[in-house]
């Protein structure tokens, strides 16, 4: 038996060979009971949670942890034999060619579950957070792949040193090149984590871009305008940007300005603020707040008026505002009491070298002519 195990085929005695082959059989039936009982208990852990988000991670496990250990058991069983460098070489080119792919495609899927599961944790706070940080995911996967090529290339004998140098010049250039996408990366990193806005929010850009956010990516940022068309804006133009969110406002402050004539009477001015403040409140959705005769104007007596909309639908707020000036302008009416426009009166007095009996009589006529217009006007 000593003899039989003794003999050698390929530089290794059959006892190599059969410790080679009782390794991978150990090792792959101790994987797949592990496998069995800690999948088990994975599972058990993820009924017990709220979400679905934890299957992805028991997927990750199933799909990328289980063949790498059982790539590590099949590597320790071949290398335990003794073999030719040529063969040994191949094999661990092989070896850390299918781990590096393992591992950094692990990475990629705890990334990704990272994000849904800290988006979920948030869910309250910022609805459409999952979305936003998913455009973040492939700029990660592009980082964690370059840093596996890295790793491969040192470990193929690559002077990864001479290769970062070689490249300096063109690694300025690309700098350059690239210098306006990594200023709306980091914008974008800005607009993640700061949150002025998020996916559904009514906004208002500078004086002129007004519209409703659709999708916030790496280097732009998508709005859909009140008239229809898409804007695309770059995440730097809009951190520079003076930004008015609607959305998160819980109710509106809204201050205009009425004028009366000045034929109106001391009584009916004592009313106008009594009459502003039932009609406001009479409106749907409103919360009135003051309203005051405030200034004497160049041709009208002057009233400021206060309210609030509570609700920051933009619809509702013109609901109420047309419902308001078609109450006043009733009630107005009804009390005779006239809003004011520009106007201006004209006074003509006769000139020395106008004493004909005609200049006077026709100035006279234009006097009265103007008296009677004022007359009607009154109420």
């Amino acid at each position: 038996m000593q003899d039989i195990l003794a003999k050698e085929f390929l530089n290794n005695t059959i006892s190599d060979y059969l410790f080679a082959i009782g390794t991978l059989i150990g090792g792959l039936i101790a994987i797949a009971i592990l496998r069995k009982i800690g999948l088990h208990r994975l599972r058990k852990w993820a009924m017990q949670t709220e979400n679905t988000i934890d299957d992805a991670a028991i997927r990750a496990v199933k799909r990328y942890i289980v063949p790498l250990f059982a790539l590590g058991v099949v590597y320790i069983s071949i290398t335990s034999l003794t073999l030719q460098p040529l063969a040994r070489q191949i094999i661990d080119v092989i070896s850390i060619l299918l781990m590096t792919i393992l591992i950094v495609q692990f990475l990629g899927a705890l990334v990704t579950y990272s994000i849904r599961l800290y988006a979920y944790s948030k869910r309250d706070e910022v609805p459409n957070l999952e979305m936003s940080l998913n455009a973040l995911a492939p700029a990660i996967k592009v980082v964690l792949w370059s840093v596996g090529v890295i790793f491969l290339l040192d470990n193929f004998g690559m002077d990864i040193t001479a290769i970062v140098a070689s490249l300096g010049i063109g690694g300025v250039a690309i700098a350059l090149a690239s210098q306006g996408f990594l200023q709306d990366l980091f914008s974008y990193f800005s607009i993640l984590f700061d949150q002025p806005f998020e996916i559904g929010d009514f906004i208002k850009i500078g004086d002129n871009v007004v519209g409703t956010v659709e999708y916030i990516g790496i280097k732009t940022t998508k709005i859909r305008s009140i008239s229809g068309e898409q804007l695309i804006l770059t995440n730097s133009d809009l951190t520079s940007a003076r930004i008015q969110n609607f959305k998160r406002m819980e109710r509106r402050r809204v201050v205009f300005q009425l004028g009366v004539t000045y034929e109106t009477g001391l009584g009916a001015l004592e009313q106008i603020p009594g009459i502003i403040r039932t009609i406001i409140e009479s409106t749907e959705n409103t919360l009135f707040d003051r309203a005051h005769f405030f200034s004497f104007g160049d041709f009208s007596l002057n009233f400021e008026v206060v309210y609030f909309v509570t609700t920051s639908d933009y619809n509702a707020y013109m609901d109420a505002q047309q419902h308001i000036n078609l109450e006043l302008k009733r009630s107005f009416a009804e009390q005779q009491i006239e809003f004011a426009y520009p106007t201006q009166v004209n006074y003509l007095t006769p000139t020395a070298d106008s004493d004909s009996p005609s200049s006077n009589g026709q100035a006279k006529t234009i006097v009265q002519a103007l008296k009677l217009d004022s007359d009607k006007r009154k109420p």
